[in-house]
């Protein structure tokens, strides 16, 4: 699906997919590049990504930020997570970069990252709040002493789903030359969660496939909770890729964060999990009580000391 709408990966309804025989996942990865050509906003997170050691891009999709930041001339580690394969296949045609197979909620790294980063709003694809609570834990975990998270997720003010509609289809032609055109339609707007698909079909209209996703408009008080539980504090947050100061009416709020606690968060002793509900957190990690930072929308991705994985949908252009 296209990267504005949301990055596939891993919401509970992202990925469903009828129609698949007309157009495989291995093309629609294939696909992603035409249709979000490089912009703003890879350049907003290819600056951060270029003056950190080493790097996690949760929900990396098919590996174009971490693959343009090696060619860029960057020397440290580099490591991308996705839970779509076909995306990964893509990715991995870049074998100096590490990619893994998995979700946010499933990063098994402690304190190994200076930068993590969720970009084309994979952050919204976390609908459900224990979904949330474990991704931003594990993004978390995964942050050295100092690291930072910086993500992006839409402002609900802007009702960026209203433009979602056939009406604003795009017309493209994928690698191997074949027209398609690229329609959205919302299903149902339910508090927070928007639902709707993304019609791949032939320009006469013809569907090869369909994939239908959620994503999860957090307003700045429910977001500035959530990050305030998972531990962190807000470095930064902008109103667009440009860096401009954050406004009510900001489409793409950019954040910064990071861990306020000295260091890592510590590796468990054996034995069994404690109960507990699991630390969120983009941003950076707070030392005692919050100020929490509240991102409330959708624009660049805010940097911080924690990350997050996700999937997408294309929104149209």
């Amino acid at each position: 699906m296209t990267e504005q709408a949301g990055r596939r990966g891993g919401g509970p309804d992202a990925g469903a997919t009828d129609g698949r025989a007309g157009y495989s996942d291995e093309q629609v990865a294939a696909l992603y590049g035409v249709l979000n050509p490089w912009g703003p906003s890879d350049d907003f997170y290819l600056d951060l990504v270029m003056g950190a050691g080493s790097v996690l891009d949760v929900g990396c999709g098919t590996g174009a930020l971490l693959r343009r930041a090696r060619e860029a001339g960057h020397a440290g580690r580099l490591c991308g997570v996705d839970p779509d394969q076909a995306s990964l296949a893509v990715a991995r045609r870049r074998a100096d970069v590490e990619w893994v197979a998995g979700t946010a909620a499933t990063i098994p790294w402690w304190g190994e990252f200076e930068l993590a980063v969720m970009t084309g709003h994979a952050f919204q694809v976390l609908v459900a709040d224990d979904e949330l609570r474990a991704s931003l834990a594990a993004i978390r975990r995964s942050l050295a002493g100092g690291g930072r998270f910086a993500f992006e997720t839409r402002n609900p003010l802007a009702r960026a789903w209203e433009r979602w509609n056939p009406a604003n289809a795009t017309d493209v032609l994928d690698p191997a030359g074949r027209p398609l055109r690229i329609a959205h339609q919302v299903e149902s707007v339910a508090g927070e969660v928007v639902t709707l698909t993304e019609t791949t079909s032939d320009p006469d209209g013809a569907p090869l496939r369909v994939d239908r996703a959620s994503l999860r408009f957090l307003g700045p008080d429910r977001l500035a909770a959530f990050l305030a539980e998972a531990g962190f504090g807000v470095e930064a947050q902008y109103g667009d890729w440009s860096r401009a100061p954050l406004g009510p009416s900001s489409p793409e709020p950019a954040r910064k964060a990071e861990p306020r606690r000295p260091g890592p968060p510590r590796r468990p002793r054996p034995g069994p999990p404690r109960r507990g509900p699991p630390v969120p957190g983009p941003c950076q990690p707070r030392r005692p009580p919050p100020p929490p930072g509240d991102p409330s929308g959708s624009g660049p991705v805010a940097t911080g000391r924690d990350g997050s994985v996700i999937q997408s949908l294309h929104e149209p252009r």
